[in-house]
């Protein structure tokens, strides 16, 4: 796989819930730090998306928001 985007997080898909529409996807990262998805179902169904298979989470965004308490 070759892409573009720097922000590739490799991990397991820990749980998925599909929906109507869309599917939430967690996906745990080495260390057990979690990032949750959400795509379309026909998306998650074309890519084979199921609990305990690989998966990246690649975010691609111009600006990153941080924030303190």
């Amino acid at each position: 796989m070759k892409i573009s985007a720097r922000n590739s997080l490799k991990g397991t898909v820990k749980s998925v819930t599909p929906g109507m529409v869309n599917t939430e996807i967690v996906i745990e990262l080495p260390g057990g730090a979690e990032i949750t998805s959400i795509v379309t179902k026909s998306s998650a169904e074309r890519l084979g998306i199921e609990v305990g298979k690989e998966a990246y989470a690649i975010v691609k965004a111009s600006n990153v928001i941080l924030a303190t308490d």
